[in-house]
């Protein structure tokens, strides 16, 4: 069924659009439908995919497998590796009982304990669903568990406040970080490609740092008043962190290593614009330092399977988007959508086209496949109407993570908070909503203030 929509594009035609662009864009309509709807998995669809665009001659074979030649493709690729070190070594479990053990000490600042693990990680795992599902859940978990907070009747003690602000702020670390969600370096590339803007490392941070830490401070503090935990005193949770870094011992030489080449990858990724090594190859040079070093083995870069299957689908997306720019697709696309903008102000124009490009991702269960199916056509429109390039490529950029609120299934990371069952799914989507719109006050109300001030527009 995923395919009947493709094979009408692909046969009839669209207004505006030649033959070439409406076959390229048929293809890619019935690929994005399979990764939202997932009949099979996302790398067997965009396999399909490929290998259509060859047989029917809508590309040719060396344009399909261009995609593997992309940098921002490698970049995702060695950032999920560098996602299985921080794992392996268990630092990131460590991080997280550090600022517990180190700031837990009322509900509120064990929240904050939390939301701080998520962001220290987030620049390296470019993945909400491993980070928070895979690190900071089952500290949450463990952490609700030694005060007798379960699902159920007990659920409000403290477990519910934790899962919530766990969830509200993984996500929005992401949005802080060019390597904090897999789809983000691929908005860097449709910047580039459709807006002629470079989002550079240091850039996404400059633009994320005011807001993202006012989301960090608010969101935990708003959740604390709207679901004020039973438990007000948390000194178990403290000896329950110290317990767990006593038995860890102190750093052992492979997560001083690690700590050591993060260091070095994060300084090379700010100091990009002075040196000119492209973000991709100093993330690189970290992987081949990590493996040298033993930090992790050849044969565990081999068993990352994540990061094969992100650089086998992940490839052939970004070529397609790359080619539906280049013959003209996005243009005919985004200026018969958004026609009806034409004359509106910038500002309006904006936060007109940023919400509606967050609040329509109740219609998806995966960031990659929004960002994939919208994001080069809401930027387009966003440029027609004036706003300024850096400006319209990064509001759009952070709010293809901060879309996650709203649901259930937004994101990879909530169906393992919310599957916990310690929030029922109206409050779930009621709360949700209701960050959402403080998302929005803070990112686009306070966001362009900030942005002016560092050059953004």
């Amino acid at each position: 069924m995923v395919l009947v929509p493709g094979v009408l594009l692909y046969f009839f035609a669209l207004p505006g659009m030649n033959t070439a662009q409406e076959r390229l864009f048929a293809i890619f309509a019935s690929t994005i439908i399979a990764l939202v709807a997932q009949p099979v998995r996302m790398g067997v669809s965009v396999l399909l995919a490929m290998t259509l665009l060859a047989l029917t001659g809508t590309l040719t074979p060396a344009r399909v497998l261009s995609g593997f030649g992309n940098v921002t493709v490698w970049m995702i690729f060695t950032a999920f590796l560098f996602s299985r070190a921080v794992t392996q070594t268990g630092f990131g479990t460590r991080v997280g009982y550090g600022f517990i053990e180190r700031f837990g000490r009322t509900p509120l600042r064990l929240g904050y304990s939390l939301a701080a693990a998520d962001l220290v990680l987030a620049p390296f795992i470019p993945s909400d669903t491993a980070r928070g599902g895979g690190i900071v859940f089952p500290i949450t978990r463990s952490v609700a568990s030694a005060f007798g907070s379960e699902p159920g009747p007990t659920a409000g003690k403290i477990g519910s406040f934790l899962m919530l602000v766990s969830f509200h702020t993984t996500y929005a670390a992401s949005a802080m970080f060019l390597t904090g969600m897999a789809a983000n370096p691929l908005i860097a590339e449709f910047a580039r490609n459709i807006g002629h803007v470079e989002l550079t490392w240091g850039r996404w941070l400059s633009g994320s740092i005011v807001p993202g830490f006012l989301t960090l401070a608010i969101v935990p503090w708003l959740l604390f008043r709207l679901v004020r935990p039973e438990i007000q005193h948390t000194e178990a949770a403290r000896a329950m962190a110290r317990q767990e870094l006593a038995r860890r011992g102190p750093m052992e030489r492979p997560e001083k290593w690690l700590v050591a080449i993060m260091l070095g990858v994060m300084a090379g990724w700010v100091t990009a614009p002075w040196h000119g090594v492209p973000n991709t190859f100093v993330a690189l040079t970290g992987l081949c330092a990590l493996l040298l070093a033993r930090v992790i083995a050849w044969e565990d870069l081999l068993a990352e399977h994540r990061a094969w299957d992100a650089l086998i689908w992940f490839a052939p997306l970004v070529m397609m988007s790359d080619a539906m720019n280049e013959n003209g697709a996005i243009k005919v696309l985004s200026g018969g959508l958004f026609a009806g903008m034409h004359g509106w102000a910038w500002p309006v124009a904006l936060l007109a086209l940023v919400t509606a490009y967050c609040y329509v991702h109740y219609g998806f269960a995966s960031m990659t496949g929004h960002v994939t199916a919208l994001y080069p056509a809401f930027l387009a429109a966003t440029l027609a109407a004036g706003v300024p390039p850096m400006m319209a490529a990064l509001a759009l950029a952070y709010f293809s993570n901060l879309n996650a609120a709203m649901t259930h299934y937004g994101t990879g990371s909530a169906p393992v908070f919310f599957g916990a069952g310690y929030v029922r799914q109206g409050e779930w989507w009621r709360l949700g909503f209701l960050i959402s719109l403080v998302n929005l006050v803070i990112w686009l109300g306070i966001g362009p203030v900030w942005w002016k001030l560092v050059g953004i527009w």
